[in-house]
């Protein structure tokens, strides 16, 4: 894989084996701190929406369901980030105190990553929103 902006793998194409692959590039380029909680949180994602697939969205590591956009994660410089939806954060809220917060955004820090009960919370609340406007469609 070439490599793109910031020595990051270019993005795959949509199949889910070089969607994984990508992000196996992606975690080893990171800090060990940061690999590892993001390691984590795919871990925790997966088993919350066994359905969903990796993928790439936007040049960050991702899971889609029943082909829509599930949630996003990535490391940045100072911060780890989670990117379920503002309608899931709004619904969390009380439970993400004390971790930063801005319009679809959840970030964390290695040192005090998002608890494994509210990950899988956030998730099968975002596949119930995926499932509710998919079972909507005529």
């Amino acid at each position: 894989m070439a490599g793109g902006r910031r020595g990051e793998p270019t993005e795959p194409t949509e199949a889910p084996a070089a969607a994984s692959a990508w992000i196996d590039a992606y975690l080893a380029g990171l800090p060990s701190d940061q690999r590892v909680a993001l390691q984590s949180l795919r871990e925790r994602i997966g088993a919350a929406a066994p359905e969903a697939v990796e993928a790439v969205s936007y040049g960050i590591p991702a899971f889609r369901y029943r082909g829509r956009p599930l949630v996003w994660y990535h490391a940045a410089k100072t911060h780890c980030a989670l990117f379920p939806t503002g309608a899931v954060i709004d619904a969390h809220r009380v439970e993400l105190t004390g971790f930063g917060l801005a319009k679809g955004t959840i970030r964390f820090t290695p040192d005090h990553p998002l608890p494994p009960d509210l990950v899988r919370n956030l998730v099968r609340d975002r596949v119930a929103q995926v499932d509710a406007v998919l079972d909507q469609r005529p």
